[in-house]
């Protein structure tokens, strides 16, 4: 690394093991510092691809794609490994180890559902998704008071059991729920027909949040579980199509605010 700024980096221009390249930053085109090519050829300073790797992990997703506009309004799309993402971003050590814990969470996260354990503090899985009471074995073995904790608040379990919707703490309720419930609304002015809709929906597969970024057709896919669905009508994409199109509103209309998480029956 060359010299720089506290917080920027900068390429060192005598790196043979980059191609740079004279064309505004892809990603940033305000940005100043010397510009390497991606392995799809768009040009990325490593403080634009720092940054925007990090916002694609904050939106819960653990690839990397590009964004550079192609045609229109579409996106590059095409997937960076992480390791060219390491070397083109200059992660330091710091944050290589802050992207790779992450992005092991939301790998994890997308094929389990798992929690650390109030009383034990170990990493648990719960298979049945229906039912919030969940039974920790470390803690039954030396027989702590959180052998027994709900899933959604994580305190020792009160009432009765199995329950999917909370337990009897007072302040247990579905904190995914009540964002589906209260989030604004958007507008996708490229879907003609389609007043405002929920910002936020759960993925009507696997019950992931997503959001939609407000371009391009309705359809959207899930990050998680891999399945396209209408952010309009919550059917799935190819039932949806049957009736409408990607661009015209649905035949069945808006679907209402979501007042229970799907579950995921992925076994």
């Amino acid at each position: 690394m060359s010299e720089q700024h506290p917080g920027e980096k900068s390429y060192d221009p005598g790196d043979t093991t980059l191609t740079f390249v004279n064309r505004p930053d892809d990603i940033n085109p305000y940005a100043s510092e010397l510009r390497a090519k991606m392995s799809c050829g768009h040009a990325v300073t490593p403080e634009s691809l720092t940054r925007w790797c990090r916002a694609l992990l904050g939106k819960g997703q653990y690839t990397f794609k590009c964004p550079a506009p192609t045609v229109g309004t579409e996106q590059c799309g095409a997937e960076w490994p992480y390791t060219e993402v390491r070397r083109l971003a200059a992660l330091t050590a710091a944050e290589m180890l802050d992207f790779e814990m992450e992005m092991e969470r939301l790998a994890a996260a997308g094929f389990c559902d798992f929690k650390a354990c109030p009383g034990c503090k170990t990493y648990v899985e719960r298979e049945a998704l229906d039912n919030l009471c969940f039974q920790c074995t470390i803690c039954k073995e030396s027989n702590k008071p959180t052998k027994q904790f709900c899933w959604q608040c994580l305190k020792p379990w009160k009432g009765r059991a199995p329950r999917s919707d909370r337990c009897d703490n007072d302040d247990c309720s579905d904190k995914d729920l009540e964002l589906l419930k209260g989030c604004g609304t958007i507008t996708l002015s490229q879907v003609a027909g389609v007043g405002p809709v929920p910002s936020i929906r759960a993925c009507p597969t696997c019950g992931l949040k997503v959001e939609h970024d407000k371009t391009g057709c309705k359809n959207i896919l899930c990050p998680r579980c891999k399945v396209e669905f209408c952010f309009v009508c919550l059917k799935l994409t190819r039932q949806c199509l049957q009736t409408s199109s990607y661009f015209i509103a649905c035949s069945s209309g808006i679907a209402p605010r979501q007042t229970a998480m799907p579950i995921w029956n992925r076994r």
